[in-house]
């Protein structure tokens, strides 16, 4: 009889251990949108209103296109495509955007920023980390070279950096990328770093969550790998920017992309920043580093 009870007992746990692992899992992928509730006439900037769809499917993404009246024309001129880190939206809030935006639109640049699915004021109910934002970004670049052709920079922070490598190595159009804080495998990072995320101890929830979600939602997130986008964005450029205080990601991430083509990547480690930190820190020395490799492109 006790034999009986102790193994319902372990069956019960175990029910426990995996539902919570479930709730959380899901909650990560389908976080609570955060609005859209800055205006770009806050920072002085004039914007379009543009709606598009994603690469793959029919979701209609929310955005803005700023145009810059001293850009160049045609091939002379440079689109800047911002794209926000998890549970955020375009505004990111941490450095501010629109603050960012303004500069480079002032040095002569397009600027476009626009919300993710399942973020801000875009359509889908799914948030998958980099595997399906990618067709994001691509369907972004797609209304640049409909709508305002020109070259192509991706600029995106933390979730956005990634995806902006997964989808440069997708896209021979893009001139370059600036990741700010980003990651460089998924799966990986996961393992490492779940529980920054979660909140839920290492063990058992990390590989009980890691071994649910991917069939939950049908995403794998090997497939969300920047570190091997790299070698197939090489020889174009890549401006890694990544505080060496980031808790959230660290900043070897960075550091292991930008290593395997140093000829023509670049590095910049700020101290003392928190995640997606540094611009907040050092605004000037991060606007000079920006506007000196778009002047590359």
């Amino acid at each position: 009889m006790i034999w009986i009870i102790i193994g319902t007992l372990i069956v019960l746990v175990g029910l426990i251990l995996v539902g919570i692992a479930t709730y959380v899992g899901w909650q990560l992928t389908h976080p609570k949108r955060k609005i859209v509730d800055e205006s770009p006439e806050q920072y002085g900037l004039l914007k379009q209103d543009i709606t598009f769809t994603s690469l793959s499917d029919d979701v209609a993404l929310e955005g803005w296109f700023f145009q810059s009246s001293s850009a160049g024309v045609g091939e002379l001129a440079v689109t800047v495509i911002m794209s926000h880190g998890y549970a955020g939206t375009r505004l990111e809030k941490g450095l501010p955007a629109l603050a960012l935006a303004k500069s480079i639109v002032d040095e002569g640049y397009h600027v476009l920023m626009f919300d993710f699915r399942n973020s801000g004021n875009s359509q889908g109910n799914l948030t998958t980390v980099g595997y399906l934002e990618k067709q994001d970004i691509l369907g972004a670049i797609r209304w640049v070279q409909e709508h305002a052709p020109s070259k192509i920079c991706l600029f995106g922070f933390s979730m956005g950096g990634s995806t902006s490598l997964l989808a440069a190595a997708e896209e021979s159009s893009v001139s370059g990328v600036i990741t700010d804080s980003a990651f460089s495998q998924l799966s990986p990072y996961l393992r490492d770093n779940l529980p920054v995320w979660s909140k839920l101890p290492r063990f058992p929830f990390t590989p009980l969550i890691l071994g649910i979600l991917p069939r939950l939602i049908g995403v794998n997130p090997k497939q969300v790998d920047a570190l091997a986008a790299v070698d197939r964005i090489y020889p174009r450029p890549i401006l890694f920017i990544h505080s060496r205080d980031d808790s959230a990601i660290p900043w070897s991430n960075s550091e292991g992309m930008w290593s395997r083509h140093p000829d023509a990547f670049e590095l910049w480690v700020t101290q003392k920043a928190g995640h997606v930190g540094s611009y907040q820190m050092q605004p000037e020395a991060y606007i000079q580093r920006v506007l000196a490799f778009l002047s590359k492109l």
